[in-house]
């Protein structure tokens, strides 16, 4: 049993041992995660820019295809806004399952 005298000295060392146990088990985990968490946002972003570009050039080369005048342009787009939209259903599609 602890005496009056020694109470004092075992709440500072539990308040250490508090503090160290939070450094361990909270701080240094959370740590981790953040450093996951900003790699994974990093390539997610590299992703989204590189499909706006495979886009960009998708549309451009269905442009290119069509024969000249503004109704086989305008067509081409529209191609393109189909295609696009159907890759991103599939990749949806196939993310869900």
């Amino acid at each position: 049993m602890a005496t009056v005298r020694q109470l004092p000295e075992m709440i500072g060392e539990f308040i250490e041992l508090a503090k160290q146990y939070l450094k361990d088990a909270i701080l240094a985990p959370a740590r981790r995660l953040g450093r996951l968490a900003g790699f994974s946002f990093a390539a997610a972003l590299l992703f989204i820019l590189a499909a706006l570009f495979l886009g960009v050039v998708a549309l451009r080369v269905i442009v290119a295809v069509m024969p000249d005048g503004a109704i086989w342009s305008g067509l081409g787009y529209l191609a393109a806004a189909v295609v696009l939209l159907g890759i991103t259903g599939g990749v949806m599609w196939r993310a869900t399952k």
